[in-house]
């Protein structure tokens, strides 16, 4: 359960005095999320949710996440916008950690997505790139390709307790990528995690993005990139063509891909697998026994990986170069 950090009635009931949102009602826990501490939190006005945010996200990051959230929803974007507290504050303090009351967000995320969510997903994307345009705010991506040698560094000793080749495969993978990592791609604002538990749909319509305490500054076709590990792998982990072609067919007529981006395809989705291959990888291995929070499978990352690497270029993806 994401809820790392325990929180009083007297300090809930205290924290939401500081907001004219009505009366207490209820508050609860939320099952999902890796991240933060999370709750539901209902008044006699409406329902929010309430986020402690943990040692992980930096707090400094914290006005980046919240008013690219407050930019994107003035410009069309559906995602839930922080509340204003009486003093104008987004963030506050509860239980000695940063906090922000969220809007609630109407619609559910899809467990087995379609086609048709694909095409909506692409839609959204490329017009949240567009929107994201002028935004003030500037964030490195500390997850881009830099960032992946000095985790897996610290996984490397034990990465073959989890699959026996796994460091060495990793570590020739890890030297591709840093050796042909594309640069001067069209870049922005991009949402860096949007998996489908990030995306939330009201029939087939998506009804809006959350949790973007990953967003950075970064290459508009890296997004693109997660998004085909995260939507276009079936569950027995083959690449399905139809979803990938929609999804990115979808984004080109709202924001063409350059030439540059669909040669770079290839080598984005590969980095896109690593990403997140070396931090199951690390989390794997360093969530003790117990956690509250059960620990995501590291393989799966690796088989799309070995997936792209197989990939000679954008075609492949269902995107004609």
């Amino acid at each position: 359960m994401a809820v790392y950090t325990d929180v009083s009635d007297e300090e809930v009931s205290a924290f939401v005095a500081a907001y004219d949102i009505g009366g207490l009602l209820s508050f609860k826990g939320i099952a999902e999320g890796v991240e933060n501490s999370n709750f539901l939190l209902r008044t006699d006005r409406d329902q929010f949710i309430l986020t402690l945010y943990e040692k992980r996200v930096a707090e400094a990051d914290l006005p980046y996440f919240l008013g690219l959230m407050e930019h994107l929803a003035q410009r069309g974007i559906r995602c839930p916008q922080p509340i204003h507290a009486h003093d104008g504050a987004m963030l506050r303090k509860l239980a000695g950690r940063p906090a922000a009351l969220i809007e609630f967000l109407e619609g559910m995320w899809v467990r087995r997505p379609r086609t048709e969510h694909c095409r909506e997903l692409g839609t959204m994307l490329a017009k949240l790139h567009l929107a994201g345009a002028d935004y003030s705010g500037n964030r490195e991506n500390a997850l881009s390709v830099s960032g992946w040698r000095p985790i897996f560094e610290d996984a490397r000793a034990r990465a073959d307790s989890v699959s026996p080749g796994l460091a060495s495969e990793m570590d020739e993978a890890l030297g591709e990528l840093e050796a042909h990592w594309p640069d001067g791609l069209p870049s922005g604002v991009i949402h860096a995690d949007l998996f489908p538990d990030n995306v939330f749909f009201i029939g087939e319509q998506l009804s809006g993005f959350i949790d973007f305490y990953f967003a950075c500054n970064d290459a508009f076709a890296y997004d693109v990139a997660i998004c085909l590990n995260a939507w276009c792998f079936e569950p027995d982990l083959s690449f399905n063509v139809t979803k990938a072609r929609a999804l990115m067919t979808a984004y080109a007529n709202v924001r063409p891909f350059t030439q540059a981006e669909v040669e770079a395809l290839p080598v984005l989705a590969r980095g896109a697998s690593m990403r997140f291959l070396v931090t199951r990888l690390y989390d794997w291995l360093n969530t003790p026994p117990g956690a509250m929070v059960q620990p995501k499978d590291p393989m799966e990352y690796l088989r799309k990986l070995r997936f792209h690497r197989g990939v000679d270029d954008a075609s492949q993806y269902g995107l004609e170069a």
